[in-house]
């Protein structure tokens, strides 16, 4: 009896970390196809940027809802429908043969994702109900995760060689149905509970969420004072604002604010949120780096990952076993500071700098982010109640992805930004109108010249270079040290509470944890 039933809690834990690593896969395993993209449907770099964007606004928008619709109606329903709809969304990509549909379909993918994540890890909880087998089986569950993240660029980077753009796509149909069928099979049902949708908080969240992202992808096109991009702004600003207004007042918010007054599951959160910035900004350009500038073809620009992703496979494990002995202070801090180090010390190379030289980055990359995932989720769990593990799992995850969001919005702005401005001043040497500089960036995605266009002269194409790299370096800088602040804050959020604090009473949105 107690064999079968522990045979069947860890083929719940497998099919659970499949249909995770599926979709962390496909936040990152779309970055190697963009300029083959860009190519075949005529997209620029904001165009790819929504590509991106469109899959992890819509999965950070609608997270907490996703949790919530979870208690409501039944964790494990939810996540089948979830997982149901992801892969629609994944077929609808491969087929899509526009920007438009593209973005459209990424959108559906992110519906899929932002259901069924939330509740795989309370049904992890649901499911370990013994708190080491938990705090293993979650050290699995964050390891699986993580190595999605890391085995994207490497993964995707022969299929679209071998197949196209489309296959990275197609990928996840056939794990998504047998994913499905598992989950039919060996799932528990979770009984739902009476919930109330917070739909006020989902409409302004999602809102506020759209307006930022929107602004910061089409403010360096279209310019800071452009009256557009001031608008999204403001609007971001005053929904995001009644937003917490609104999650403080409601009686079952979306997002419990209360829990951040408790400086461990702040300083927790605030690291998984940072350590997506960094690390999914810098990820989403640096293919265009590799393949645009470099000329590396999608094979080897995913080859060059390989060590950040050995090195995530050994450093997540470690996390785990380093946060039951020590806590989650000393590898979250070791983790965000490596983060920091690497993507500062990636930015003292240039196009030309040949890889070994620089492979040593990817290391640190590759063991900061292994070092941060399982911290986050197992500081955050030991930190509620039982009943309110679908809504912090769906914060983590939420503040991970808004990290992923802001990180490509934020650094793609700093990016772009610097490379209009130094490629104008190239082309103004050149003798040539600044107007040119849209069809000389197109180069970068590969897609100049496919069209009515002729592709751009040899020397425009040196400045497009040497202004990418110029500005991808000012990009990674801003990265690493926004995470080296992030792990100075940390350290002092996490610090061992003084001795008279320890009777103190826990905050009443904490009352009940364990």
């Amino acid at each position: 009896m107690d064999t079968r039933n522990d045979r069947h809690r860890w083929q719940a834990l497998a099919t659970l970390c499949v249909t995770m690593f599926m979709a962390m896969l496909d936040n990152v395993i779309v970055n190697i196809a963009l300029p083959r993209i860009g190519r075949d449907l005529d997209a620029g770099i904001s165009g790819l940027q929504w590509v991106a964007e469109g899959y992890s606004l819509v999965y950070a928008a609608l997270l907490l809802t996703g949790g919530t619709l979870g208690d409501r109606h039944g964790r494990t329903r939810v996540y089948r429908i979830g997982l149901a709809l992801f892969t629609l969304g994944s077929a609808a990509a491969a087929l899509a043969g526009g920007t438009g549909a593209l973005v459209a379909a990424r959108m559906l993918q992110g519906v899929g994702a932002a259901l069924l994540t939330p509740g795989s890890l309370a049904i992890l909880r649901q499911v370990f109900t013994d708190e080491k087998e938990r705090a293993r089986a979650i050290g699995l569950w964050s390891g699986v995760s993580a190595l999605g993240l890391s085995v994207g660029p490497v993964v995707g980077g022969p299929m679209v060689d071998a197949f196209g753009w489309a296959s990275v796509f197609w990928i996840n149909v056939p794990v998504g149905l047998v994913g499905l069928v598992l989950a039919y099979r060996v799932l528990p049902e979770v009984a739902p509970r009476e919930r109330r949708v917070d739909l006020p908080g989902l409409l302004l969240s999602a809102g506020g969420l759209g307006a930022l992202v929107y602004g910061l992808v089409e403010g360096p096109g279209r310019g800071w004072t452009d009256a557009r991009v001031l608008a999204c702004g403001a609007v971001a600003v005053v929904l995001l604002a009644l937003f917490a207004v609104v999650e403080l007042r409601v009686a079952e918010p979306m997002l419990e604010l209360r829990l951040f007054r408790d400086r461990v599951m702040a300083g927790a959160l605030l690291s998984g949120l940072m350590v997506s910035f960094g690390m999914f900004g810098a990820m989403f350009f640096l293919p265009l780096m590799l393949q645009g500038v470099m000329r590396w073809t999608p094979t080897d620009a995913g080859y060059a990952g390989l060590p950040l992703s050995a090195v995530i496979v050994f450093a997540a494990p470690l996390s785990g076993r380093l946060t039951a002995r020590y806590g989650a202070r000393p590898p979250l801090v070791l983790g965000i500071a490596l983060c920091a180090v690497g993507l500062g010390g990636l930015s003292l190379y240039s196009g030309q700098a040949h890889y070994w030289s620089y492979a040593w980055t990817l290391v640190l990359l590759g063991s900061g982010m292994g070092l941060t995932f399982t911290p986050v989720s197992i500081a955050v769990l030991q930190r509620v109640a039982p009943a309110q593990t679908g809504m912090a799992s769906a914060t983590v995850s939420t503040l991970r992805e808004l990290g992923g969001v802001l990180g490509i919005a934020v650094l793609g702005a700093v990016l772009t930004n610097r490379l209009t401005g130094a490629l104008t001043a190239a082309l103004h040497r050149q003798g040539l109108p600044a107007d040119g500089v849209p069809h000389a960036v197109s180069a970068l995605t590969g897609h100049a010249g496919t069209g009515t266009g002729a592709a751009p002269a040899a020397p425009v194409l040196a400045a497009v270079d040497a202004s990418f790299v110029d500005a991808l370096h000012l990009a990674l800088r801003c990265g690493s040290a926004a995470l080296a602040a992030t792990a100075v804050l940390v350290a002092l959020l996490l610090r061992p509470a003084a001795a008279p604090a320890a009777d103190a009473a826990p905050s009443p949105a904490l009352s009940g944890a364990s």
